[in-house]
């Protein structure tokens, strides 16, 4: 299992949208995240919990792994979960996450858990 965490000050996302405004929100978020995310405590949710995934793939956000490559969406219960599109799932080979994003305090937060599929032709440590 792999774990990842990310925490950013919800101002520097307030200052980010006042200084691009929605090109700022496009720069990392997929459209369909836009209509997700309406609160800026939401979209700086996002930004740790994308930020959180990278870490815990180990690859950082960067050449193999992009903003746009992770979808954060809410299952049936408003419980915040993330996919991949087909390059990244491909590459990552995810078998499960969890993922739980909380803001309090002028900070988001962003914790996740990843168990990778282990393929039997690989050696592992």
């Amino acid at each position: 299992m792999k774990i990842g965490t990310d925490i950013v000050q919800i101002n520097r996302i307030e200052k980010s949208l006042a200084k691009f405004g929605d090109k700022f929100k496009e720069r990392f978020l997929h459209p369909e995240e836009i209509k997700l995310a309406k609160k800026t405590e939401s979209i700086a949710g996002f930004w740790a919990a994308k930020e959180a995934i990278s870490k815990a793939l180990g690859c950082g956000i960067g050449a193999e792994l992009s903003f746009h490559d992770i979808i954060i969406r809410k299952n049936h219960k408003g419980t915040p979960i993330f996919v991949l599109n087909k390059e990244a799932q491909q590459l990552h080979k995810i078998e499960s996450s969890s993922l739980s994003i909380s803001h309090d305090g002028g900070f988001a937060i962003a914790v996740v858990a990843i168990t990778l599929k282990i393929e039997s032709s690989k050696e592992y440590c």
